[in-house]
């Protein structure tokens, strides 16, 4: 009897231990929250128990991940909440210790808590003294707060480290503060990329930004002139030539594709301004999914000597194992990858980074001869030897779908992820179990229609950016007109600015040294891409193209065009795309775009819908040396002819020209709609003529004209259809232009 008794009074000492230690905590919890925060406390209980019953560890991405949702959820709320059902069943009174030493580890466990607590509200205490970290751009009381960004290893570290825990500290963004962007971009290629990039940054974000572009020439005048025209609130945007900064560069010898505009990240502090602290540097090929203050966020958790933000790499690149006689550089472990960098530039130029990564460029170039990939090399090879330069981003910041990627292996969900990195040559084409996911979130950038990004930051006084002067006169003068004229809506559009983009495809044309070359000018939308190959094979010289599409259409051509053999066969050829915006089609607008961005003294303005001539070109070139258009105003015109047959074989000879007149298969152009069009040209006259001949304007003209390039533009006031082209000729005529016609042996058709 007595024995038993014993037992039963130890059963019931050991349950009443189990009731009484969950209570009592939770007490004590409560008692801590009256102190400080209780987002804190719970927070770190939270993720105790998450990493007493979970498989995964704490450190990993998906547990920071749901740390930072509860934390950002219990700082939101303002209140504590209850714990996770793991925390419940750890703490559970159902769950019985099955011997003494389980419940000696239950009463140790919970002392933990109590001194993890204690050193948690101490911490608290003194950061309350600490004066708030210093930031860029302008300033107000309201905050963005970021969500499940960290490291794994400020997770483990926690305070005892230096570094505040994950949910320890929530960096904050002011509301209004200015988020500085830096990326390199070079070429046509790249600068089509950027505008992807640029498009998920607006998209997500809630900050004024400040791009910092490092361009080639052909890049500035593409992205200046895209940016100018986009007129997106908030945003200015600095241009740095990169031609200058080729010669701190050029010395190292290069493999990866990028070439050396590859290289150029390695001289940021030296190239962006002296009083810029911190900006985030951005590869070409990245997609954001979220707003891009979180990452700005991350600045505030820099420690120390820490100046680099990096994710580490997610191939086996600088383990050195990918193939037989594989030899990276040196690299700390996986080394990082330099698609996002978070750069300190103040305490960078402290530390002379220009000559730390020279020196050891220099060394490593004795042994290795040259980069495989890039910047990338080298930044590793210094962190390999300065550690302590490196905060180390969670993988979700620069998901990296290169070869040989161990990238599925950083996240659970893909709605975990912040940026996407398409840093392999494949692009789209990449291998990935979420690569259909991947790959229609950018489409989706691709083809979003970026007037819609024209959004206003409400309660952010905006910096002096590119759009916010123009944005002011255009309201001014809109504001001016009356909306109770019938003619409002026509009014109203020689104020809309169309966003456009120059060169949208690669364009390399040396005009002729003897200063005879002719551009051959026209404008087209979607409706009219059939005659781009027709056109290309009947004209030889350059052409500038303006085409009038949305951002969809706009994808739809690159696709049409990069399939077709005869187009990218031809690099002489200027794609400008003005995208589409109101409710007319902007034909002067589309003309003047393509007149102003040739390379040639003279120019053809044609339509798309016109063939010229085979060997019109020359004919052309020749007529200029004749006529001396150089040293006179002169226009020479082209005759135009139609026909109403679908299929026609071409005629290549003037008699065999005036045979298909003759037998009905060719008409004079605009005969039976528009007489008075192109009577002026006297086709009476032409046929028989065997030199040039002076004509007459008079009313209602509307030839089609060689010209010098510094003739008058179009009138954009003229929309749609209807006299764009007679105003046009009219002020030709009323400058003193005289109109002389070339006598063209084998004429246009």
């Amino acid at each position: 009897m007595l024995g038993v008794c014993r037992g039963r009074r130890k059963f019931l000492a050991a349950s009443l231990t189990l009731l009484c230690i969950p209570a009592l905590t939770w007490i004590y919890l409560f008692a801590g929250s009256l102190e400080g925060p209780p987002v804190l406390l719970l927070c770190r209980n939270h993720l105790d128990a998450w990493y007493r019953k979970s498989p995964t560890p704490v450190g990993t991405k998906s547990a920071q991940a749901e740390c930072g949702r509860t934390c950002a959820r219990l700082h939101r709320d303002g209140k504590p909440v209850s714990l996770s059902p793991l925390e419940s069943q750890a703490h559970s009174p159902r769950s019985p210790a099955s011997s003494p030493r389980e419940r000696e580890g239950l009463e140790a466990r919970v002392r933990e808590v109590e001194e993890e607590n204690r050193a948690l509200r101490r911490q608290l205490s003194l950061a309350r003294g600490r004066p708030p970290a210093p930031r860029l751009g302008n300033h107000s009381g309201t905050y963005s707060v970021e969500e499940g960004t960290g490291d794994s290893e400020s997770l483990r570290a926690g305070i005892v480290a230096g570094n505040s825990s994950e949910c320890g500290q929530q960096p904050a963004v002011e509301k209004c503060e200015t988020i500085h962007v830096a990326i390199v971009c070079a070429g046509y290629n790249a600068s089509r990329d950027v505008v992807t990039l640029v498009k998920s940054v607006l998209f997500h974000r809630r900050n004024p930004l400040h791009f910092h572009l490092i361009a080639d020439s052909i890049a500035e005048q593409i992205l200046a002139m895209l940016f100018h025209t986009w007129m997106v609130p908030a945003v200015r945007v600095d241009f740095y030539n990169a031609e200058e900064l080729k010669s701190e560069v050029s010395w190292i010898p290069n493999k990866h594709y990028s070439g050396i505009y590859g290289l150029m990240k390695l001289v940021l502090t030296k190239t962006l301004p002296a009083n810029l602290e911190r900006v985030i540097v951005l590869d070409t090929d990245i997609t954001f999914a979220t707003d891009i203050a979180e990452l700005w966020a991350v600045f505030h958790r820099f420690r120390g000597q820490q100046a680099l933000g990096l994710v580490e790499n997610q191939s086996d690149w600088y383990l050195g194992n990918l193939w037989k006689n594989h030899r990276p550089w040196p690299a700390l472990g996986r080394g990082y990858n330099t698609g996002v960098i978070l750069l300190l530039l103040d305490k960078l130029r402290k530390m002379k980074w220009e000559q730390m990564w020279r020196l050891t460029a220099e060394r490593e170039l004795m042994g290795m001869l040259s980069t495989s990939l890039a910047d990338q090399d080298i930044f590793n090879a210094v962190i390999k030897q300065n550690p302590f330069l490196v905060y180390q981003l969670p993988c979700f910041w620069n998901v990296q779908l290169s070869d040989h990627t161990r990238s599925e292996q950083c996240y659970r969900d893909v709605s975990d992820l912040k940026v996407i990195h398409w840093n392999s040559p494949k692009k789209l084409r990449v291998k990935n179990k979420h690569v259909e996911f991947f790959r229609n979130l950018y489409l989706t950038f691709l083809e979003y229609d970026g007037n819609l990004l024209r959004r206003e930051l409400f309660g952010c006084p905006s910096e002096a950016g590119v759009a916010d002067a123009s944005n002011k006169d255009l309201q001014k003068q809109l504001s001016e007109l009356d909306e109770d004229d019938l003619c409002y809506e026509f009014r109203r559009e020689r104020f809309t600015v169309h966003r456009t983009h120059l060169y949208f495809l690669h364009y390399e044309h040396e005009p002729a040294t003897d200063g005879t070359d002719v551009t051959l000018v026209a404008q087209l939308s979607m409706d009219r891409l059939q005659m781009l190959e027709a056109i290309c094979k009947h004209w030889e010289g350059p052409i500038s193209l303006a085409l009038y599409l949305s951002d969809a259409e706009a994808q739809q051509f690159l696709r049409y065009a990069q399939g077709s053999e005869v187009l990218m066969g031809r690099h002489n050829v200027g794609y400008h795309i003005v995208y589409k915006e109101g409710q007319f089609y902007p034909v002067n607008l589309l003309r003047n775009v393509a007149m102003k961005h040739i390379s040639t003294p003279y120019m053809f303005l044609s339509d798309i819908d016109f063939l010229p001539m085979y060997g019109l070109y020359e004919y052309l070139r020749k007529s200029v040396i004749q006529l001396d258009l150089a040293n006179t105003k002169k226009a020479m015109i082209v005759p135009a002819f139609e026909t109403l047959r679908y299929r026609l074989s071409f005629p290549k000879s003037k008699a065999e020209l005036l045979s298909m007149l003759d037998m009905g298969t060719l008409f004079t152009f605009r005969y039976h709609v528009w007489t008075k069009g192109h009577a002026p040209t006297n086709f009476a006259k032409w046929r028989t003529a065997t030199t040039p001949y002076r004509v007459q304007w008079e009313a209602d003209f509307e030839p089609y004209v060689v010209l010098r390039r510094d003739c008058p533009e179009y009138d954009r006031r003229f929309v749609g259809f209807g006299w764009n082209k007679v105003a046009h000729i009219m002020e030709l005529d009323a400058q003193t232009h005289r109109a002389t016609r070339a006598a063209i042996c084998r004429p246009p058709c």
